[in-house]
């Protein structure tokens, strides 16, 4: 199967974690909107047949001037209304995505520097697989702590991946994962179609493909 695939990009949280008025999406990196820089590594990418951008309904019109200003053609991007959580965007987007799109990506707005490589990688192991992530071998012990922040018990590393996007499936697979999920709460696709008994590959990732949650993470990229 080759398919033509569509990019949902969930832009619509507040990033409270940032301490900041403005959301962190719009904040500055290196002179451009930090979405910008996501879009934009979407649109150098020849797979990619559509491009939607999740938004809080606020900034609906804000974004498509932040595109133009960039060169960013509206005809290459479509702009809708996010939701609540993270899932909702989603779930919006794909509602956007064209009758004719058989493989659907999803990325955060905030990991603005994933690489083409990576985006195709992802794109044909979801061809071949039905549904793969970007995901990083954890270098770091891991801890699960008790309620009063003891330790109480430590993670064997091995096999241990954390998770990245792009997260990919075929449409039809990932309109089923919704379909079955019955508006439970989660935090990745992953989870969506894991809990539907789909199976997903994993991709190895990047190191650069960072997430900016905090002013730390703006301040090192």
């Amino acid at each position: 199967m080759k398919g033509r695939a569509a990019v949902i990009i969930p832009a619509a949280g507040s990033g409270s974690r940032m301490k900041s008025e403005v959301p962190k999406q719009y904040m500055l990196l290196r002179q451009k909107p930090m979405l910008v820089h996501t879009v934009l590594a979407f649109t150098r990418c020849s797979i990619i047949n559509q491009i939607i951008i999740a938004v809080p309904q606020t900034h609906i019109a804000k974004t498509k001037i932040l595109l133009q200003n960039h060169r960013i053609s509206l005809d290459a991007v479509t702009v809708i209304a996010g939701g609540r959580r993270r899932q909702d965007s989603v779930r919006a987007g794909l509602d956007a995505v064209d009758a004719a799109i058989d493989i659907v990506l999803v990325h955060d707005g905030a990991r603005p520097f994933v690489s083409t490589d990576l985006i195709e990688r992802c794109y044909h192991e979801t061809v071949k697989s039905g549904a793969a992530i970007a995901a990083i071998q954890s270098r770091d012990t891991l801890k699960r702590e008790t309620s009063n922040h003891f330790v109480e018990s430590t993670f064997d590393r091995e096999g241990i991946w954390q998770a990245q996007t792009p997260q990919a499936a075929q449409k039809k697979l990932l309109i089923k994962a919704f379909a079955k999920n019955h508006d439970n709460d989660v935090t990745d696709e992953s989870t969506l179609l894991e809990q539907a008994n789909i199976p997903v590959r994993l991709v190895a990732g990047e190191q650069t493909n960072i997430k900016i949650t905090t002013p730390e993470d703006l301040n090192l990229a």
